[in-house]
């Protein structure tokens, strides 16, 4: 059904898409470029200027590419559950947690939010979701194929989504958002600004404390302009968007995760709770269970880098004079100040510490298997 292969020839025959701030990007002097189907921005001053504005400040990002779902109906846990692998049931009012869709053979097919809405927000759906923009429209199909006609789901491509990031995201919301900075990591909430309703989550894909705030796509530049005349706030594009999710560990959907992968070679196991993990009955439940049981054939893992050359997606991974392995991501770290990069590679390679070496323009550099995440996360959490 899904992959990136798909997604590739569908983005090869339909034109790119204008995200609902694509003039104000190109206004604020933001190079343009292909992505998931849309001109997204790259970078405005400069990819290492804004990753570190990002780490020791605030970023915005436009992040609207994503897809923005709803489901309602009688049984929405119950068929939520049938495919996704983690607790929907005991999802709580305003939280949400990470999740993924998987095949049949355990395969990941996108990894995704899902938050249980409150307060009236969305026309009183039950449940929101975020899944990536370069495999929505198949997530979308696949559900539609694995769900009970009684669900409602709604594609709310009318919303724009916007992510605030990082050690003074939490100042500035408080400027603008009356209650938003209350709230704690993985909590959500309904909330107005200017008669606008937002919707905010105190998450975020950079490893720092931040917000996602979904709003009415006509609303979304009076946002942004309100933001950026913040002190604390500047625009971020996708270039540091990558570096800064690369230190953080947070792997990307189409290069370090895919149909071919696991969830739990993954290291993504905190995802399926443990009622889910005993009573089973979603989808790909067979593999999961025998990967917990023996284990997986390969795991992804973080690889510190000698030199200055980075390694990048597609590098082979070697011990000695045997393939064990392929780099999923990679590039130079501004943070750590060296290059880094993640990959998967066979079990008895996937030891912290393991001495490894990685193909690079045709000559081999040493790597060690590194723990995750590179730079630690930030998150509000409770005290």
């Amino acid at each position: 059904m899904s992959g990136s292969e798909d997604v590739t020839h569908l983005e090869e025959e339909l034109p790119l898409q204008d995200l609902p701030l694509d003039a104000w990007h190109r206004a604020k002097g933001a190079r343009m470029v292909g992505f998931a189907g849309y001109h997204m921005p790259i970078q405005y001053e400069g990819i290492m200027a804004e990753h570190s504005w990002t780490r020791e400040h605030a970023g915005l990002f436009d992040v609207s590419h994503m897809g923005q779902l709803t489901f309602s109906g009688d049984g929405v846990d119950d068929a939520l559950e049938q495919i996704l692998p983690s607790d929907i049931k005991g999802l709580k009012p305003c939280r949400q947690r990470y999740s993924m869709l998987l095949d049949e053979d355990g395969g990941i097919l996108d990894d995704l939010m899902v938050s249980r809405l409150g307060d009236g927000a969305f026309d009183g759906a039950d449940i929101y979701m975020v899944v990536n923009g370069a495999t929505k429209y198949d997530d979308i199909g696949w559900m539609i194929e694995h769900l009970p006609d009684e669900v409602v789901m709604n594609h709310m491509d009318e919303q724009a989504l916007l992510a605030l990031q990082g050690p003074e995201a939490g100042e500035a919301m408080a400027v603008l958002v009356s209650g938003a900075a209350d709230l704690l990591f993985m909590q959500s909430g309904l909330f107005e600004w200017r008669g606008v309703p937002l919707w905010i989550s105190r998450s975020g894909y950079t490893g720092e404390d931040g917000f996602e705030i979904s709003l009415p796509a006509d609303a979304a530049k009076l946002l942004a302009d309100a933001l950026c005349e913040l002190p604390q706030v500047k625009p971020i594009g996708l270039g540091a968007r990558d570096s800064l999710r690369l230190e953080a560990g947070l792997p990307l959907y189409g290069h370090d995760l895919t149909p071919a992968v696991s969830t739990i070679g993954a290291d993504l196991g905190f995802a399926i709770q443990k009622r889910r993990r005993e009573e089973g009955g979603f989808i790909g439940h067979a593999r999961v269970m025998k990967e917990l049981a023996e284990g997986s054939g390969s795991r992804r893992v973080g690889l510190k880098i000698e030199g200055r050359l980075p390694a990048r997606e597609g590098a082979t991974i070697y011990a000695g004079d045997v393939l064990v392995g392929e780099v999923t991501s990679g590039g130079f770290a501004p943070t750590v100040g060296a290059p880094i990069a993640m990959g998967w590679v066979s079990m008895p390679h996937a030891a912290i510490d393991t001495a490894l070496e990685i193909e690079v323009r045709g000559k081999r550099i040493a790597a060690t298997v590194a723990p995750m995440p590179f730079v630690p996360h930030r998150y509000r959490r409770k005290a």
